[in-house]
């Protein structure tokens, strides 16, 4: 893995070597092993690498083709690519060294665009294209690597992180107030948006050019209009499905096991992460290394012991951390320093923490992101199915009974009981006959007349809700009907990218360390698209053609293990151990002096949290985040 960066000026402020470096210390974490640069006006480029394949000083990066007239800098992973070396000799192309990133090059020039194609990995990379004068930027299809860039007309900035756009001061950091609703909706802010008004991400399975002044940003990549319709026929799973996609998660598991570094896993013990290291086990010579970690005296949030089981039943060479509270106030800053915006899922800090224990050990490791997405691994999911027996009983029932006992009841993340109170009020609240408002009410975290609420600005509409109705319109043929695949669908274009891969990449990188995700190789995730979402989501059990698949990879206790995930107890310390966080982030004197936020509603939210009435933990640490970064940068 590595960071780029570069400046693209049409005017007379330049490109300066000393700016490219200011921007590539920035993130220099994301690659301590070397840097490059390439500056020649109108262009700038730069580089820092973390070394995976092919360590020696023939990897620098920016690198060029055998004339000098096309300069790439990439970050990422292309798998395969020694295919690609081989393809590419056979022509005539001359190859320096023996890195993945080089074959891009010469890919461009024999195919120009339809080059990605030919490409299986993550990334996100620039090309200079010297005779054309042109500018290339490309994000992988899936997202697993950020790109972000600004704008004005006459100076383009874009980089791996905000942070080292910002390091140019003629880039303005004026905030993008429906980007902070956006936030204050979802935990997290998606592309194109950023917090920054004239900073934007680049979009997964999309690219940019700019050529003359002209920016154009078109796809490249989506999951295949007609995938669902190639399986629909039969509702039954056949053993044909079952053996494609083992092969094809297996495929992808061993494509990422090349690496001139030491190689791991982190294994959470949910089902995901426990077929990955079970394929790895039966893929490596060596005893697999695995890394999990848990929270002391907190065993509601505790899963190490599911670990365990996995890392026994495959011989693995296991190591297990436990966290408590001090933990989280030790990298607390770190965590927050390394998003650059406002990002508050809260299982960023546990992930920061594996991260950093797992670098100790090895430098590249696998997880099972994107499990959950691709196979209804959810609760929201099952959502839909108590929907259609919810929506059988007469609305004066639900809305006059129904839904006032339950919402006068308490509810907590930290008591199992209560918890499921909690899940229960998130369904009735959610609750529509309209899809579209249903996925909307299940994902938002501060509903919308909250949101209205606690703003001092008008909210001039309900952004995402908009959102989600233009996308569902928009594909409203692409699964037939099939509302869990669209379901999944959303999430894989939306949730996936814009939170658990920037968490996984973020975290990651900020401890050097590569994070490779098998699901997410696109002939695995092109395939379970092709699948029925009564596959996946069977009744109340997701997952359902995943586990039929690869049981026989799983400890028995697994099976039937309820759905956790990498959570933070945060509610419970907020009531203790961190509250201080509360008093010192939330305080009246600095809600009121910023006059962004109404501090009696966040005073609502801090008393009914504090008196057990209803567990707004959510909540409270958005707010948190928000306010150590606004702290930070204004």
């Amino acid at each position: 893995m590595c960071g780029i960066c570069g400046v693209l000026d049409f005017s007379n402020q330049g490109v300066s070597q000393a700016l490219l470096q200011r921007m590539t210390q920035s993130f220099s974490y994301r690659g301590p092993d070397d840097e490059g640069f390439f500056v020649n006006p109108p262009i700038g480029l730069g580089h820092r690498r973390l070394s995976i394949i092919d360590l020696s000083s023939s990897g620098r990066q920016p690198m060029s083709n055998e004339d000098d007239s096309i300069w790439l800098i990439f970050n990422g992973e292309i798998y395969g690519f020694e295919t690609l070396r081989k393809s590419l000799k056979e022509k005539g192309h001359v190859l320096k060294s023996r890195t993945d990133s080089e074959t891009i090059i010469h890919l461009y020039e024999e195919e120009r665009v339809q080059c990605l194609h030919n490409l299986n990995g993550m990334f996100a990379f620039a090309i200079w294209d010297n005779k054309l004068q042109q500018l290339w930027l490309v994000r992988d299809r899936l997202g697993l690597k950020p790109l972000h860039y600004y704008w004005n007309g006459h100076r383009f900035v874009f980089a791996s992180e905000i942070k080292a756009i910002l390091c140019d001061p003629t880039v303005p950091k004026d905030i993008d107030w429906d980007a902070l609703d956006l936030y204050l909706t979802l935990n997290y802010i998606p592309a194109p948006w950023t917090i920054f008004k004239n900073i934007k991400k680049l979009a997964p399975g999309h690219y940019l050019t700019l050529n003359n002044g002209t920016l154009s940003i078109k796809p490249y990549w989506d999951i295949p209009i007609d995938s669902a319709q190639w399986e629909l026929s039969d509702p039954d799973i056949s053993n044909d499905q079952k053996n494609r996609l083992y092969k094809l998660v297996e495929n992808a598991v061993r494509r990422r096991l090349i690496s001139d570094v030491p190689l791991g896993a982190f294994l959470s013990g949910g089902i995901d992460s426990s077929i990955i290291v079970g394929l790895m086990a039966r893929n490596s010579e060596q005893p697999v290394k695995t890394f999990s970690i848990g929270y002391q005296d907190l065993p509601s949030f505790d899963e190490t012991h599911y670990a365990r089981e996995v890392a026994a039943f495959n011989h693995t060479d296991h190591h297990e951390f436990k966290l408590g509270y001090k933990d989280i106030l030790d990298v607390f800053p770190k965590v927050l320093e390394n998003v650059d915006e406002p990002f508050a899922d809260s299982s960023a800090i546990p992930t920061y923490i594996v991260s950093q224990e797992t670098k100790n050990h090895v430098t590249v490791a696998l997880s099972g992101d994107g499990g959950d997405e691709l196979f209804a691994g959810y609760r929201m999911y099952q959502g839909e199915y108590w929907a259609h027996y919810y929506s059988k009983i007469p609305s004066f029932l639900r809305d006059g009974l129904v839904a006032p006992i339950i919402n006068l009841l308490p509810d907590t993340r930290d008591n199992p009981s209560l918890e499921k109170i909690r899940r229960i009020k998130k369904f009735i609240k959610g609750m529509s006959n309209s899809f579209a408002e249903r996925y909307y009410g299940w994902r938002e975290i501060f509903s919308y007349s909250l949101r209205k609420d606690l703003l001092s600005a008008p909210l001039r509409k309900n952004l995402f809700l908009d959102h989600v109705q233009e996308i569902v319109g928009k594909e409203r043929n692409r699964f037939a009907g099939d509302i869990i695949n669209m379901m999944l669908y959303m999430d894989v274009k939306g949730l996936l990218p814009n939170d658990m891969l920037t968490k996984v990449d973020r975290m990651s990188m900020a401890n050097s360390l590569e994070v490779r995700v098998p699901f997410l190789d696109y002939s695995v995730v092109e395939y379970v698209f092709q699948l029925r979402g009564d596959t996946k989501l069977r009744g109340r059990t997701g997952k359902y053609i995943l586990i039929e698949t690869f049981k026989h990879l799983l400890p028995p206790s697994l099976y039937d293990r309820p759905k956790w995930g990498f959570e933070m107890p945060i509610g419970a310390w907020l009531k203790k151990e961190l509250r201080f966080l509360v008093d010192e982030y939330l305080d009246k004197a600095t809600i009121q002096k910023q006059g962004i936020f109404r501090y009696d509603v966040i005073t609502d939210l801090v008393d009914k949290h504090m008196t057990g009435r209803q567990d707004t933990s959510w909540h409270l640490w958005n707010l948190i985040v928000f306010q150590h970064w606004y702290k930070r940068y204004f």
